[in-house]
């Protein structure tokens, strides 16, 4: 069974993103072994300057490379990513289990985004051109996970 690691920088703070991952989390468990990696993310002061969000971002990465498998596919979210259909999705996935990927760790950054050095060497992953809380994107990430898994060993879901 695949393993897999949600890298996230932020913490749940609403019940309901609580209720919506741990829903899909329990789904998940027929077809991966998830864990789900919460990171301390800094707070921005207001008008941080271009050298404060760099030093942020940096804090953050260094948390977030502590986790880091150099042997999983990483994909990592960000905005400039490559955009899939759920089908591309699931299909890309498939291949890479194929190759032999056995661990797969998607990374999600805090409200400033990523560090470009968690970004280098990892495949870039967008859900969206539109910048989206972290909050949502980790239930959207979950969600469409789950309807990967699901396309992949044809059941009734995805359409």
């Amino acid at each position: 069974m695949i393993r897999t690691d949600i890298i996230c920088v932020g913490k749940l703070k609403e019940r309901y993103w609580e209720d919506a991952v741990s829903e899909y989390s329990k789904r998940l468990k027929a077809y991966c072994r998830l864990n789900i990696i919460e990171l301390k993310d800094e707070k921005t002061p207001e008008g941080a300057s271009a050298a404060v969000e760099e030093e942020i971002l940096n804090t953050e990465a260094g948390r977030i490379k502590q986790y880091l498998n150099d042997k999983a596919l990483r994909l990592v979210l960000a905005v400039e990513g490559k955009q899939y259909s759920s089908e591309d999705f699931a299909s890309l996935l498939e291949k890479k289990m194929n190759e032999g990927i056995s661990d797969i760790q998607f990374i999600i950054g805090g409200s400033l985004g990523l560090h470009e050095s968690i970004k280098k060497g990892a495949e870039l992953l967008s859900f969206s051109k539109m910048t989206l809380p972290h909050q949502l994107m980790r239930v959207v990430l979950l969600e469409q996970y789950y309807r990967a898994h699901k396309i992949m060993r044809h059941e009734p879901y995805h359409k």
